[in-house]
């Protein structure tokens, strides 16, 4: 990626906030260099997973800069024909809204409903149109910078991930299985499928044992609360005192083979111990004793989780800030220590959305033909269904923060790669696997090993040392007392508009997405045809909407090299049909199949890109019956280009992309058909690092060029 000079980059960036009042000790984290031994993965000899409770991407950080949140340019069209954002609500409708209160990041908001049922009664088979009737009002809430300003700190600091889904459609509990062992028990064995916190007792495989038997160490940090156990009314840890204990999620707990481990077992000392603050007045600075320790002794095992107390979890209706707080003790450890730290990722994300709304669609398998297709096998992706429990995909589930914290991260990037829960244990077969075969896990589905990442593209083990990184102080969101509060009472605004983001991009990394969906009209039977293809070398889920409410959306996975064809029947000839892909691909196709006289083309899109230039080619052909005008509009340069083709005539036609960063947002047109129209949107990946989409960033406009990039 070539770098603008630190004028330019500091005015695209927007980057007033990047700069802030420093800890001591976090101030000198910045400054210590990554371990660069090697220049690889092997570099990191310390992965840390904090794993935090119940929070969408967009009820944080739709309005961070740089990243797909309320800016969207290619947000989906609702069945009603209106932006996803404007969620039916009865015979009105509901946009995102921030409570009206000074201090959001310490408001106890209310915890919205969060379970397989009425989470797929809101994405409603990918309509995702029923979030309000399901979830509530307090789901629509959403944060800004002045809420939350230690998380959107950190985003600026280290790299934020806007494509990281929570890995199932429902509560806690099965998305941390996901994260533990790959999956939910999905083949029926060992007490799956678990759809639900039923915390009934489970004995499949889990992903510490197999570290357990390749050597590499590992341990849980949490709090005992009244116990590790369920004797005496304890339930695992999960305890009615909401400031000691680890809230059950050290969803280990709930197999058998760590419920029956005694001490001298790995799988007892490794995650049934942890520190006792009810003993030490519930002293809250108490609860990082033993990472404390080992930080400080150089014990720091190789692999390890960390599970909160309910009041710092971020769980509605404890406040965001609470865990802000409760997130930077564990920062300002590891920064007190800079040969573990030089070592160390730390990778922080939240379990499920909790019921918050996000707008983008999951990636999900089709249930069956009718709903799509897949080049790889969808086995053990679709639950059966129950008599309590509709069958349906069990995720991915929607957009949840995930921020990496390392020395390899640091510089404010986004990353924008599908990922989910499996993806951190991808993540340690790409550390580990290499030396250990057996750490490669069998329990994820091949359609998710397919789809989601194993979150290396996030790193830069090459050149770390080269970009700093500041923190602000949390100091203010310790909890002021030890007490459970009653929920704030959220009513949403009488006046209504669509949230802001902050202005700017932000350094983007390379992603691995090439795709097309080259569509095209069958004029004697009406239909309509998308070929799905996949040039580039990771799996990739296109998502299809249609402008008739009737028709319901569909979802086509395809491989590297591969494609897919599907075929949609036209209500008197008219087509109205939308492709969403990854990092905002477009392409939608309006126009009528069923008359010669209508605007009829074929547009083929292919990329090509060097050291010196960036371009889309566009090949035209002129399917009607007569001459047609047509007009291409860009976007992003506010220019339009304009060509008379003969009926059976063809034309080839680039446009450069350098200037705008590698994006693109073209929309055809043909003169006197106001019916027709198509649309190619998306960014060129050309495998080197990019910056974030400048329409988003509010960089250009529909009406004018982007500004200087």
């Amino acid at each position: 990626m070539k770098s603008p000079d630190r004028r330019k980059f500091l005015q695209v960036m927007g980057t007033g906030t990047l700069i802030a009042s420093l800890p001591a000790s976090i101030a000198k984290a910045m400054a210590i260099p990554a371990n660069n031994r090697t220049g690889t993965i092997k570099d990191i000899e310390h992965i840390i997973i904090l794993t935090q409770e119940n929070r969408s991407f967009d009820h944080y950080f739709g309005t961070l800069r740089g990243i797909r949140g309320f800016a969207d340019p290619r947000a989906v069209t609702l069945p009603s024909g209106k932006s996803v954002w404007h969620q039916p609500n009865g015979t009105d409708e509901l946009l995102p809204f921030r409570p009206p209160v000074d201090n959001l990041g310490m408001t106890f908001l209310s915890d919205p409903p969060h379970g397989w049922n009425d989470t797929h009664a809101a994405w409603n088979q990918g309509n995702h149109d029923q979030w309000v009737p399901n979830k509530g009002a307090v789901a629509m809430t959403y944060h800004t910078r002045k809420d939350i300003p230690y998380h959107f700190a950190l985003a600026d600091a280290f790299t934020i991930c806007d494509a990281y889904h929570c890995s199932l459609m429902g509560p806690t509990d099965p998305n941390r299985y996901h994260m533990w062992t790959g999956w939910v028990g999905n083949d029926g064995q060992g007490g799956g499928p678990v759809i639900t916190n039923a915390e009934a007792g489970y004995d499949w495989l889990t992903y510490p044992e197999r570290l357990q038997k390749a050597g590499i160490t590992w341990k849980i940090y949490q709090d005992i609360g009244d116990g590790l156990n369920a004797d005496n009314g304890n339930w695992w840890g999960w305890t009615g005192d909401p400031y000691i204990g680890n809230y059950g999620d050290n969803s280990l707990l709930f197999f058998h083979q760590y419920q029956n481990a005694a001490p001298g077992d790995p799988l007892a000392d490794y995650a049934k111990t942890g520190t006792e603050i009810k003993a030490l007045r519930r002293n809250p600075r108490k609860l990082f004793d033993i990472f404390r320790d080992d930080v400080r002794n150089n014990k720091l095992p190789q692999v390890s989780w960390i599970a909160a107390p309910e009041a710092y979890t971020e769980h509605p209706n404890f406040p965001a800030n609470y865990g802000a707080w409760f997130i930077s003790q564990f920062i300002e450890i590891l920064a007190s220590n800079p040969d573990v730290w030089s070592k160390t990722a730390l990778f922080i994300n939240y379990d499920e959305e909790g019921g918050f709304f996000d707008h983008t669609i999951p990636p999900t398998p089709a249930q069956n033909a009718q709903q799509g297709d897949s080049t790889v096998d969808t086995i053990n992706e679709i639950y059966p269904g129950d008599p309590s429990h509709p069958s349906a995909p069990y995720g991915l589930g929607m957009r949840v923060p995930m921020i990496v914290v390392s020395p390899w991260t640091k510089g404010g990037w986004v990353n924008s790669q599908v990922f989910d829960h499996t993806s951190l244990i991808r993540f340690l077969e790409a550390r580990f696997g290499d030396e250990y075969p057996d750490l490669i896990e069998t329990n994820i589905t091949p359609w998710r090993r397919a789809v989601a990442g194993d979150l290396t593209s996030i790193f830069n083990f090459t050149n770390p040392n080269t970009v700093p990184a500041y923190l602000p102080s949390t100091a203010a969101f310790l909890p002021p007392d030890k007490k459970r509060h009653p929920d704030y009472p959220t009513v949403p605004p009488t006046t209504q508009e669509l949230p802001g983001q902050e202005q700017g991009i932000r350094p983007a990394r390379a992603l691995p997405y090439a795709l097309t969906a080259h569509g095209k009209a069958n004029t004697t039977d009406g239909t309509f045809a998308i070929d799905f293809a996949n040039i580039g070398t990771a799996t990739a889920v296109f998502h299809v909407r249609s402008g008739d409410s009737t028709v319901a959306p569909r979802s086509y996975t395809v491989e590297p090299k591969k494609n897919l064809l599907g075929s949609w029947n036209s209500d008197a000839g008219y087509y109205d049909l939308s492709v969403y892909g990854p990092n905002g691909f477009l392409r939608s196709f309006k126009g009528q199949a069923s008359d010669a006289n209508k605007a009829n083309l074929d547009v083929q899109a292919s990329y090509h890109y060097n050291e010196l230039k960036t371009n889309i080619r566009l090949d035209l052909i002129n399917l009607s019956a007569q001459t047609a005008k047509i007009r291409v509009f860009s976007k992003y340069s506010g220019n339009s280009f304009i060509v008379k083709l003969k009926a059976g005539a063809s034309l080839s036609k680039s446009w450069k992309l350098l200037r705008f960063l590698g994006w693109y947002d073209l929309v055809i047109t043909v003169e006197g058909d106001t019916g027709f129209e198509y649309r190619l949107a998306g960014h060129v990946e050309t495998g080197k690092d990019s910056y974030s989409d400048p329409i988003m960033g509010g960089l250009c406009s529909s009406l004018t060029s982007c500004v200087s990039l």
